[in-house]
């Protein structure tokens, strides 16, 4: 089962350098039995172009097209982070790659998103270009690794994650402005993809192995039907 395994740049940024190290140690390993395709987030590189675009008020496409060279910026430093990782530049490469298992292919996502399918907004990060690259490349799985537990009702109110909803569920939360740690573009983007969608915490790296290895873990469950 092929496994899109979007990293968030948020867990360097607020778990530190150290648990993105071990994060990407455990994917290498894992990468050798699991056929696994790295989508880069933003991280601090995306804060920059955020910044930009409140200091210069850009337009939507530009600062989506930077947004998405942040994300190509995060992905080259994964792959120095990520043992045998081979850096790709369009999907083919990469689902070659991780059908080989001979390294974990990490996406730069500029050149498979020159016609960009996806509007050109805040309310689309990394977290909805996963779940377009998913789709894309027919991956039953994609995985959204964060440095938090899964996704909250209320957060930081709930102590809990939600163990498991619908994708409609979701769009009605994030609607009503919960279920903050994911983008408000996510649903539509999941609905398109139809494909299954867990968000685990990056701090506890064994949970990405129980999934790859059992077909669950614990985290949230988005399940593409209700």
């Amino acid at each position: 089962m092929l496994t899109v395994v979007k990293v968030g740049g948020g867990l360097a940024r607020e778990a530190g350098e150290g648990a993105l190290r071990a994060l990407c140690s455990t994917i290498g390993d894992a990468s050798a039995r699991h056929p696994l395709l790295l989508v880069p987030g933003g991280g601090e590189f995306a804060d920059a172009v955020r910044k930009q675009d409140a200091l210069f008020a850009l337009r939507d496409a530009t600062a989506h097209r930077m947004a998405i060279l942040a994300m190509e910026q995060f992905g080259w430093l994964l792959s120095d982070l990520i043992p045998g990782a081979v850096p790709c530049t369009d999907l083919a490469a990469a689902c070659a790659a991780a059908a080989a298992r001979g390294g974990t292919p990490v996406l730069l996502p500029a050149a498979s998103l020159a016609e960009d399918p996806l509007p050109a907004s805040w309310a689309v990060t990394s977290d909805s270009i996963a779940a377009w690259v998913a789709g894309a490349v027919h991956a039953p799985r994609l995985v959204l690794v964060k440095p938090v537990g899964g996704l909250y009702r209320d957060w930081p109110a709930d102590r809990e994650p939600l163990a498991r909803l619908s994708v409609s569920e979701l769009a009605e939360l994030r609607g009503a402005g919960f279920a903050a740690g994911v983008d408000p573009y996510l649903p539509e983007a999941l609905r398109a993809g139809g494909v299954e969608t867990w968000v685990i915490d990056g701090r506890e790296p064994a949970r990405l192995v129980t999934l790859l290895e059992q077909g669950s873990t614990q985290g949230t469950l988005v399940t593409p039907q209700a």
